[in-house]
């Protein structure tokens, strides 16, 4: 399955472990990130920074850190999730680690990044950025488990622009200027 245009969702089943994966080929140093916000309200970050743990809060871990100094190739970033049991919202993004630092314009447009989830029975969800704009970070896609009955995987897309990243508030004002 596919989600291409930002503000499609699925449902997803995530009673079993994902496995997200970003790749790209672009010469451009690309960080896949998590942020995500529990149940009361703790908000957190998992990105190269810190890497999380698979075993304990928050149950997310991330693989690596490729692409450093704008390498182009084969490269891939994994962050397996096991538990998502007291999560509201798990917040997918990618930035452009030279471009925030220095407060331009990332390369999504001219990129190849692709964000594919799958679960444990290797049922893959692909989606696309679609930002339609200019920005150095992007939420590429939200796990939306807010609502009790249901837990939606939405195409985000949304696009802000920072110059240095400080604080986790920052990538959640991206994710607050949502509108589909």
């Amino acid at each position: 399955m596919e989600l291409k245009q930002k503000g499609e969702d699925t449902s997803i089943d995530v009673s079993k472990p994902l496995t997200v994966t970003m790749k790209w080929s672009t010469a451009a140093d690309f960080d896949l990130a998590a942020a995500y916000e529990t149940k009361q309200g703790k908000q957190g970050l998992v990105y190269f920074g810190d890497k999380g743990q698979l075993n304990k809060f928050p149950y997310m871990a991330l693989s690596g850190d490729e692409g450093v100094g704008d390498k182009g190739g084969d490269n891939e970033e994994t962050m397996r999730i096991n538990r998502l049991d007291d999560m509201n919202y798990v917040w997918l993004f990618c930035w452009d680690y030279g471009m925030v630092q220095t407060g331009q314009a990332a390369r999504f447009k001219d990129s190849d990044v692709r964000l594919s989830l799958a679960n444990d029975t290797e049922h893959r969800i692909d989606v696309n950025i679609n930002t339609g704009e200019s920005g150095n970070v992007c939420c590429i896609a939200t796990i939306d488990k807010s609502d009790a009955a249901e837990t939606k995987l939405i195409n985000y897309s949304q696009a802000g622009t920072l110059k240095g990243l400080k604080t986790i508030e920052q990538l959640i004002n991206v994710v607050q200027k949502f509108v589909i």
